[in-house]
């Protein structure tokens, strides 16, 4: 900003001076004092017109030009310069005077006013060669110095197979390779400069100009404020309404300039369309456009996608056998069969408004939940917990390898030390002694509540999280009473096609799921913005611990928010239960809440249909506001520049008119995908197919950011990375868990384990089989014995119910019957059934950590 701008004076007066200039150069200035007439000017002429043309051209000849002032236009000023043998140029009638400083104003009045609606003021920013020179040395920016002369890796025999696959050499390698350093301005001989305007490409130009206008004050000297300082300020008080890099051309034609690379055009050609969906993506192209931070996340996103592919077909294999082991299922006959589970009495499910009923009213569920609980969920299960690390481990050799490729081995974290957030500059104003490193210089500190901020955040919001789970559970509960009411007469039986289909326990998990879905999306809403506030309120020293800082925040909650309902189905529903006479309540007695029961087949199709809708439909409202919202604010937008021509509708008019890509912008992206890699992880073995949805939705989600971001976004300000910051760490974490929480699954949540017991320690007779598991897994209770608070209330039984014949019903347990010396404690059954459970927990969990430790 201009250092030499003054108060105003309270009278002010005019000031008229005289001065020539040149292509040479200009000459003194002549102070004038009153009217200037002809006699007066040719003095001026004498004295100071003269002189300078000497000094200036010396013997060369030269032509004079001034405008058409009185003075000027006199006959006696005509035949001064005819005496003196001088050439005047004419001026051209009705033009403005010859006054720069008007003239100087006039021209930047009409580039800010370059605009459709007149309203909207540009100003372009140019950094010229010396201002790049002194900032790309201060920011240590690499430059080549030499042309790599390491030969490239021998092709491959098979490569033809791959060219399907492949897009044109200049656009996977648009630039060659080269031996780099850091710039250093003194030494400008030693870096391969061949053009000073193209030395420095666009991305990094424009993080150059970024970084300075960032810490660029706007005060002046005398009245000194040092919070005015920084475009982020100067947009948050409205001075400006944005500040973008420009795009180079339009992405849907090339520049007509031949100079120009149009590498804008040529991501939408060949990355950005979801025809190249099979394509590989143009990472190379990507990072010299958008920067190495938007490269490494195209670059994991798509490695993610790729390693997704073979889970898919994993899981499928897994879907697969358990629909052709689908006539084999014995389990499942035996409750379909009339003489077996419909003639078992069911105990009821709910207080008051639920009634007996019989085991084969849950046929349909029990052949569902085969498709996704048998043998193969083990073995799926297993190849997860490799699956997880190979992935985690593949990504260290490939990232590793972009490090090399984009000359990122020693971008050291510290190098963002010099990238200090201007926002911490300004508020940290407190300094003291450093005890540990003992360096004399006073260091900056933050004080003691600005550090104490988040935890008291994380209480809050914990709280709010854990009240709305509560409120789902407690819907659960209350509404499967009704729906038992309302369902008890099959009205759904009417409805075509699904209406067979509906029982209380579905339409229950369902409608809570929905629900529960809803909630999460207004609690996002309200995360997203809390997390940035408290995150500004601590403000963290550099960009690198502001994004950890925010990334590990919006984690953490998002990751209570999202998967606490798949918690609660696979963990706690039907674990608490009690027994009849003895049942347990989620707030007391008083409540009338009884805990969920698991039907006979298990709590997994309930966890899968949880699973199910809030991952598909997170993808689908994700999808549709990526590529709907930004489409349409843009239709808006730029509604005023369509009508004009496209000659008058300028480059920086058609980016204005695009979305805004926050300094957040990347960071969903990486949320979003995170969460995802959370789904298919942490509860896949319940759901076999979870990787193919995840496929498909990457497979559309590579093309939708890419076309997003290309069409629909201005240019982001680049910026540099090394790897995925925080969000390894947290991959990690989830890998880690996962591999619990599969265990836990397939031990507890899934009936694969009782099955197994049964198969080979309970069946009867010399041949292993499944026949009678139905009626071992189920347990007497004595209806005579059943508090008159859980029983049905009057006309709630069936009508083929008979007190009188019906004397015991059954539940899901493994107890002693009535009459016997134990009655209604376990069974040894049962402590066998949970040491086979602790078993497969343990060998799974030493398994899977020999994997880890092995890679």
């Amino acid at each position: 900003m201009p250092k030499c701008l003054k108060s105003s004076v309270k009278y002010p007066q005019s000031v008229m001076v005289w001065g020539a200039m040149s292509a040479a150069g200009v000459g003194p200035l002549c102070f004038i004092k009153g009217r200037v007439n002809a006699a007066s000017y040719q003095e001026i002429l004498e004295h100071f017109m003269l002189p300078s043309a000497e000094k200036l051209y010396g013997d060369e000849d030269f032509v004079f030009q001034h405008d058409l002032a009185p003075a000027h236009s006199a006959k006696t000023t005509g035949k001064w310069f005819t005496d003196h043998g001088i050439t005047v140029l004419n001026w051209p009638a009705n033009s403005p005077d010859l006054n720069p400083i008007e003239n100087l104003w006039d021209i930047v009045k009409r580039k800010l006013r370059d605009s459709g609606d007149r309203k909207t003021y540009y100003l372009k920013i140019h950094a010229p060669w010396e201002v790049l020179a002194t900032y790309a040395d201060v920011l240590k920016i690499k430059v080549p110095f030499k042309a790599s002369d390491i030969p490239k890796a021998q092709e491959v025999h098979l490569e033809w197979l791959t060219q399907p696959f492949r897009l044109p050499d200049n656009i996977m390698m648009p630039e060659p390779d080269y031996f780099t350093a850091p710039f250093d301005k003194s030494k400008v001989d030693f870096f391969l400069i061949d053009d000073k305007d193209t030395f420095f490409p666009p991305s990094t130009r424009n993080r150059i100009v970024y970084y300075i206008l960032t810490r660029c004050p706007y005060y002046k000297e005398d009245c000194k404020e040092e919070d005015k300082t920084g475009i982020k300020r100067l947009l948050n008080n409205g001075t400006y309404t944005s500040a973008y890099p420009l795009h180079d051309v339009s992405y849907w034609k090339k520049a007509e300039d031949m100079q120009c690379d149009s590498e804008r055009y040529h991501l939408y050609r060949y990355w950005a369309r979801f025809l190249c969906f099979y394509k590989k993506q143009p990472l190379n192209l990507i990072k010299k456009y958008y920067g190495e931070k938007i490269g490494i996340y195209f670059a994991w996103l798509g490695f993610y996608t790729e390693m997704l592919f073979f889970a898919a077909v994993m899981g499928v294999i897994c879907f697969v056998y358990g629909v052709l082991s689908y006539e084999d299922n014995i389990t499942s006959k035996e409750i379909c069969d009339p003489e077996i589970g419909g003639m078992i009495v069911m105990c009821p499910l709910c207080d008051k408004k639920c009634r007996y009923w019989k085991l084969n009213s849950t046929c349909l569920s029990s052949w569902q939940s085969h498709l996704f609980d048998n043998e193969g969920t083990v073995f799926f299960a297993m190849f997860m917990g490799i699956w997880v690390t190979l992935f985690l481990e593949f990504w260290k050799r490939r990232q590793a390898r972009l490090e090399y490729e984009w000359d990122l081995v020693d971008f050291e974290e510290e190098q963002q030390q010099l990238q200090i957030r201007p926002e911490y500059e300004l508020k940290c104003t407190g300094r003291r002694f450093n005890r540990i490193t003992q360096v004399p210089e006073m260091e900056p500190y933050l004080p003691f509540p600005s550090k104490c901020s988040f935890p008291l955040f994380v209480f809050c919001q914990t709280c709010l999280i854990v009240a709305c789970i509560i409120g789902v559970i407690a819907y659960r509960l209350a509404v499967y009473a009704a729906f038992a009411s309302v369902m008890k007469d099959s009205p759904t039986s009417k409805i075509q096609l699904v209406g067979s289909l509906i029982t209380p326990q579905l339409a229950t998990s369902v409608t809570a799921s929905c629900i529960n879905f809803v909630i999460i999306l207004i609690l996002n809403f309200l995360y997203e913005h809390v997390a940035i506030w408290i995150t500004d309120m601590e403000i963290p020293k550099t960009h690198l611990e502001y994004e950890n800082k925010l990334t590990m925040k919006m984690f953490m909650f998002q990751f209570v928010n999202y998967y606490s309902s798949c918690f609660y189905v696979a963990f706690f529903k039907g674990k608490f239960v009690g027994y009849p006479g003895n049942y347990s309540y989620m707030f007391g007695k008083w409540s009338m809440l009884r805990n969920e029961e698991c039907a006979p087949g298990g709590c997994l199709i309930e966890l899968t249909t949880q699973l199910l809708i809030v991952m598909a439909g997170k993808q689908m409202v994700g999808n549709a506001q990526e590529a709907l919202l930004p489409l349409l604010r843009n239709w808006w937008g730029s509604r005023k520049g369509r009508s004009h021509p496209k000659s008058t509708y300028s480059r920086w008019e058609q980016d204005h008119d695009l979305q805004n890509f926050s300094q957040y912008g990347l960071f969903y992206e990486y949320l979003e995908m995170v969460i995802q890699f959370g789904f298919i992880t942490l509860f896949v073995a319940s759901f076999p197919l979870a990787p193919l949805l995840a496929l498909f939705n990457n497979i559309l989600e590579v093309r939708v950011d890419a076309w997003k971001l290309t069409t629909q976004f201005r240019r982001p300000v680049a910026a540099k990375a090394r790897n995925i910051g925080a969000w390894k760490e947290i991959l990690n974490v989830v890998a880690i868990l996962s591999v619990v929480t599969n265990a836990f699954i397939v031990a507890f949540t899934s009936d694969m384990i009782p099955r197994l017991v049964y198969l080979y320690a309970y069946h009867p007779g010399n041949k292993a089989t499944m026949r009678g598991y139905i009626t071992n897994s189920l347990s007497f209770y004595n209806i005579s014995q059943i508090p008159e608070d859980n029983l049905p209330e009057h006309g709630e039984n069936p009508s083929w119910f008979n007190s009188s014949t019906i004397t015991t019903c059954r539940y899901r347990d493994y107890r002693y019957p009535p009459g016997h010396e134990k009655q209604y404690t376990h069974t040894m059954q049962f402590w066998h059934i949970l040491a086979a459970k602790l078993a497969f927990i343990v060998i799974m969990e030493v398994r899977n950590l020999h994997n880890i430790k092995g890679f």
